[in-house]
């Protein structure tokens, strides 16, 4: 089963929590502080493995976290940082954030590796919080929450020719010819249902990739008919190879097929327009396959190179190899050079610093803090010590929490929720 997006969670490691600890030898009853910090959770990170061309690894597991660093010692030992978990995907992989759309990575090469959720730093122990005036803190740090998200998963892949068109027009027929591909082909619509990708040889020792895309049909660029899985896929490819039923086999115009196939393209992706590509007039053993290329070139006036043949009877297929690979020879091996051969422009956006912490109100009375920052420190209190507490509130008082709190009205004796705990406000 070809599978070519997917929605995964991903869950980076905690970082190991620091520890309250003391030297104490026989010698030096009063060593001073010796608590080590927390190794660094571990992060989650994808890596491309050219032996791979589908998501379907990704349709029975769908949940990767990774492990936690180790926890501190005594005597300022450090804990062991986490390994990270590397996944493999097929190159031509594309990692979203679920939430925002933000592309986090595109992967393309053998071997690319990008970090997708970044591994928690390591609590601090309490050898770290040790100074002139207060030499024997108490004090002490939980691991760094590591990141969580959703994010989406797609495959384009990566072929130097895509084989587009109206389905049933033979784009299966020619990948199985001049490959050793074995496609699905039968006389119905939609036959193809997944791309198909096949190494074709031109027997002057050159050879490419070939990919038979899902049939387009008009609307293809809103999702109408398979054309979500189809477009996905011709972003990657170098060379568009247009194949159109010459013969009219189905009662449509191939000039009017010719022009619905390109708004859809141009409709898609604008870059589409400029891609290299050939056509394809497939179906010239049938009656009146002739007549209709006549009238087909007059009308496309010399746009791109057209190549009439037979896929059912082989004919015609040598020059058109011959031509393809000539053409893949002169243009370069990376689709960004296609694509971003005009004058690229840089957007600057303004991101305003997220508030640290916001403040709303139950319906029972009580008071509840949230937000990434907020939170993120009272998990990394640990509050089996009093000195880390009182540091904890000095931080919320640095933050501004009480003055909002008292702004929304609260009281001494008020209940405070953050996460699943509630405090007093105190006076």
């Amino acid at each position: 089963m070809f599978v070519d997006q997917v929605k995964v969670y991903v869950k980076a490691g905690d970082g190991g929590n620091g520890i309250v600890a003391f030297r104490r030898e026989i010698y030096e009853p009063m060593g001073g502080p010796a608590g080590g910090d927390g190794g660094n959770g571990g992060d989650i990170v994808f890596e491309v493995d050219e032996g791979l061309n589908t998501l379907m690894d990704f349709r029975y597991k769908r949940h990767f976290k990774a492990k936690r660093g180790e926890h501190g010692m005594s005597k300022g030992q450090h804990g062991k940082n986490a390994d990270p978990l590397v996944v493999r995907v097929p190159p031509g992989t594309t990692v979203k954030d679920d939430d925002t759309g933000e592309v986090i990575a595109d992967l393309v090469a053998h071997k690319q590796q990008a970090i997708i959720a970044n591994g928690g730093r390591g609590g601090r122990g309490n050898i770290r919080f040790a100074t002139a005036r207060n030499p024997a803190p108490e004090i002490s740090e939980n691991g760094e929450p590591g990141r969580e998200r959703y994010i989406q998963v797609e495959l384009k892949l990566i072929a130097d020719v895509g084989l587009v068109g109206f389905p049933s027009v033979g784009k299966s027929t020619l990948l199985s010819v001049v490959s050793a591909a074995k496609p699905k082909i039968a006389d119905y619509h939609f036959t193809t249902i997944a791309p198909n990708l096949g190494v074709v040889e031109t027997g002057d020792q050159r050879a490419f990739v070939m990919a038979d895309l899902p049939g387009l049909i008009e609307g293809a660029h809103e999702g109408i008919g398979l054309g979500h899985q189809f477009l996905r896929h011709v972003e990657r490819t170098r060379i568009i190879v247009h194949v159109i039923d010459m013969a009219a086999t189905e009662g449509r115009d191939p000039y009017q097929d010719y022009v619905t196939i390109n708004t859809e393209l141009k409709a898609y992706d604008l870059s589409l327009e400029k891609r290299p590509q050939i056509i394809v007039a497939n179906k010239m053993d049938m009656p009146g396959a002739a007549e209709n290329l006549d009238a087909f070139q007059k009308k496309v006036n010399d746009d791109y190179p057209i190549f009439p043949i037979s896929a059912f009877t082989k004919d015609g297929l040598k020059p058109l190899l011959f031509a393809i690979s000539d053409l893949l020879d002169s243009i370069p091996k990376e689709t960004t050079s296609i694509e971003d051969s005009e004058q690229k422009h840089v957007m600057y956006r303004f991101v305003g610093e997220e508030d640290a912490f916001t403040v709303t109100r139950e319906s029972d009375g009580s008071f509840v803090l949230s937000g990434d920052k907020i939170e993120k420190l009272f998990k990394m209190t640990d509050f089996n010590h009093d000195e880390s507490v009182r540091r904890f509130s000095r931080q919320l008082r640095g933050m501004g929490v009480d003055d909002e709190l008292r702004k929304r009205g609260a009281k001494d004796g008020d209940t405070v929720r953050l996460l699943e705990y509630e405090f007093e406000f105190v006076e």
